[in-house]
């Protein structure tokens, strides 16, 4: 715990009793709640060639920025976020327009976590969905997997589904920033309202 701090050690230790869950003693948790009610994705990871960041002519302490770097990641859900904003609009001034783009990027993330993604790409304007890597995970019986492939079907102009090297993944076109980003997750119309308050 020393050498990877406790929340580091908290969230591998979360993914391996997941692991546990769905493989070893899957037979144990299947009566408890249905494929609807899990939670397939412990963290969705985002990579960006987008400019996401908090400038230093807006927080210009660099302690004070790796500091509200941390806090972000760690906002739980909505309420937090905006309380996350208040924060530094009272202590900093208006928030500049890349730094809302870098708390979207959280709602961004909360959302492609719910829709089974595990890793999100937006880059040369695409946008690359790579869901749940295991081919027995759950979330393939589950309703959203549905609905992501009636999404795809009533779809199929700027979005497509492929494999490559064994992940399974959704592209869409024209993503030019985060919100463009929100936009087309949200047109699958998985909400993230049903997302547990405990989403990071």
């Amino acid at each position: 715990i020393s050498d990877i701090g406790f929340e580091m050690y908290q969230k591998i230790l979360n993914e391996a009793l997941q692991e546990l869950r769905e493989e070893e003693f899957k037979d144990l948790y299947t009566e408890d709640k249905s494929v609807d009610d899990m939670e397939f994705v412990q963290d969705c990871i985002l990579e960006t060639d987008l400019e996401l960041l908090i400038p230093d002519t807006y927080v210009n302490q660099v302690a004070e920025r790796l500091m509200l770097y941390q806090d972000l990641d760690n906002t739980k859900n909505q309420e937090h976020l905006d309380n996350y904003v208040v924060g530094l609009e009272d202590r900093f001034g208006p928030v500049p327009e890349v730094v809302n783009e870098l708390i979207k990027s959280i709602e961004l993330r909360w959302l492609a976590k719910r829709i089974g993604f595990e890793k999100l790409v937006i880059k040369s304007n695409k946008m690359f969905g790579y869901f749940v890597a295991k081919q027995t995970s759950p979330f393939y019986q589950s309703s959203i997997f549905t609905q992501v492939l009636s999404f795809i079907q009533t779809n199929p102009h700027g979005v497509k589904m492929n494999e490559r090297n064994d992940k399974l993944r959704l592209i869409f076109d024209n993503v030019d920033g985060i919100s463009s980003a929100i936009r087309n997750l949200n047109r699958i119309g998985v909400s993230l309202q049903s997302t547990p308050s405990n989403v990071k």
